[in-house]
């Protein structure tokens, strides 16, 4: 775990540049659309959606788990989708979230990086285009992103002042024209700070698996860059054992064990 939070933490404050700025007509706001589920959302993200296996089938769903491959032995996310608990398991480590506070097992004393950061850090990483339907979000027009040659339309997200452990992030979702596939996520990081950022980190999204009617990566692969100019890959986060269902966990199932430690906010 030590080993993949290095990697990850890495990537999120190096693998950082200057992000996009927009024209005047590039900040209009997005057109709206009502989807399957009389949600409001940009008509461009409810077919990304729509080519993702619907918002309607995501939200039926309750649990979601995976494995972070690494070469020490696989590292398991088990997330509730509905209540956002969730644990990682390491062993002997495990790190999780109650739906209250977020917990450190770890009788060892070995684990060296930040469990608040770390509980749901690669949920939203893979849990893309999805989790872009939370609440409490804004969307605008992006300016094309220019890879390879081929443009990518893409959509800026923005949050509410207080929604989630960074409010002041930006997220950039680009997708195929044609396909409305999701292809890459630019983003910013703020954790920790109480200013908005102007560097981005990029990731790449084109190896996807369908997992009970959805279609969800099955790696990511972050990009060093230059402003928007993308150069060679940085490293791929490769996932195994991808489990996607209707039924829920028990709430003990992410309780803070015996000799947990709670993670107190500063």
């Amino acid at each position: 775990m030590k080993q993949i939070f290095t990697i990850l933490l890495v990537l999120v404050l190096t693998n950082c540049k200057e992000a996009p700025k927009q024209s005047k007509s590039d900040q209009k706001e997005l057109k709206t659309g009502v989807n399957e589920e009389n949600d409001n959302y940009p008509e461009a993200l409810n077919k990304v959606f729509a080519a993702h296996g619907s918002l309607k089938n995501w939200r039926s769903k309750r649990t979601l788990s995976f494995e972070i491959v690494k070469p020490d032995g696989n590292e398991k996310h088990t997330i509730d989708l509905h209540s956002r608990k969730d644990k990682v398991e390491t062993p002997p480590v495990e790190i999780g979230f109650d739906g209250k506070d977020v917990w450190l097992l770890d009788e060892a004393k070995a684990y060296k990086g930040n469990a608040e950061l770390y509980h749901n850090l690669m949920f939203y990483f893979y849990a893309m285009p999805f989790v872009l339907a939370d609440s409490g979000i804004n969307y605008k027009v992006a300016e094309d992103l220019v890879y390879d040659g081929k443009n990518y339309p893409g959509i800026h997200i923005s949050y509410n002042d207080g929604v989630g452990a960074s409010s002041k992030d930006d997220y950039y979702l680009y997708y195929d024209s044609v396909t409305y596939e999701m292809a890459w996520l630019a983003y910013t990081f703020t954790y920790g700070t109480d200013e908005k950022s102007d560097k981005l980190s990029f990731i790449r999204y084109n190896d996807w698996a369908d997992v009970n009617g959805a279609k969800l990566p099955k790696s990511i692969t972050w990009y060093l860059n230059e402003g928007k100019s993308i150069k060679e890959v940085k490293k791929t986060v490769t996932f195994n054992n991808i489990v996607l269902e209707e039924t829920s966990k028990p709430d003990s199932f992410y309780a803070v064990p015996e000799n947990a430690n709670v993670i107190l906010k500063p």
